[in-house]
């Protein structure tokens, strides 16, 4: 039995979907397809901007500054924004993108390179500082953070006259070769010995061991804050 298809079709018959198409309007050759493809992407488009609409306002309406933004409960950047870091007890005013990390303000923008950038991953130790008085990784640090903060670094370390007592123990007992690590080690011990006035050489392997020396030059560094630990009296870094 041949199929419908088959069957001869009555003159004129080609041309009845083209009729009704005219008939119907100009939307009338919107295949099912298009619509389904229209009707998904203008739900899209409403679901953004319900979900994003609030966000959208809010960040429009942000403001200037970075600490009011904090406190509205707000986002900041991604540009730069006016950032206040108190470091070595004198504030600095900067403009800094929320990205950039307190190594990086250091260094690059108010030329304090006594922290050094070595593995930048927060392993080595190289970058440390004091912030409110206990060590701190400034690459893992983001400027905008540290705040509020006292910073001190490796520059700030020192008294007016002479050399702190742990850049002394250093100094006196060979604790460094390259150097690069030393600054780090530095503030680390002087940190450490501020709040364990009493160290001993067991519990140092320990106590230092966010602190990386490739020169290998550990016995001397423990030597020196055993040595430290006997003039700072209790730390005074």
């Amino acid at each position: 039995m041949p199929h419908d298809e088959d069957k001869p079709r009555p003159a004129g018959a080609e041309n009845d979907g083209e009729s009704r198409h005219k008939e119907n309007g100009p939307h009338a050759d919107l295949s099912r397809r298009k619509f389904i493809r229209g009707a998904g992407l203008a739900g899209a488009a409403i679901s953004a901007g319900t979900l994003l609409g609030d966000r959208v306002l809010e960040a429009a309406t942000l403001p200037k500054s970075a600490d009011a933004a904090a406190d509205a409960g707000g986002v900041v950047g991604p540009g730069e924004v006016p950032i206040t870091l108190k470091i070595n007890g004198k504030e600095h005013q900067l403009n800094l993108e929320p990205r950039v990390t307190l190594l990086d303000a250091l260094r690059n923008h108010l030329d304090m390179t006594g922290a050094k950038k070595v593995c930048d991953r927060g392993t080595c130790g190289a970058c440390t500082v004091h912030i409110d008085g206990r060590a701190f990784y400034s690459c893992s640090t983001l400027a905008i953070d540290a705040q509020g903060r006292d910073i001190t670094t490796i520059e700030g370390l020192e008294p007016a006259e002479g050399l702190h007592p742990m850049s002394r123990a250093f100094w006196d007992n060979d604790a460094q070769q390259c150097g690069f690590c030393t600054p780090g080690f530095v503030m680390a011990c002087a940190a450490y010995v501020d709040h364990e006035p009493n160290p001993t050489y067991e519990g140092l392997q320990k106590a230092l061991g966010g602190n990386l020396c490739r020169c290998g030059t550990y016995m001397g560094i423990r030597q020196a804050v055993l040595d430290a630990a006997k003039s700072m009296k209790g730390g005074r870094a």
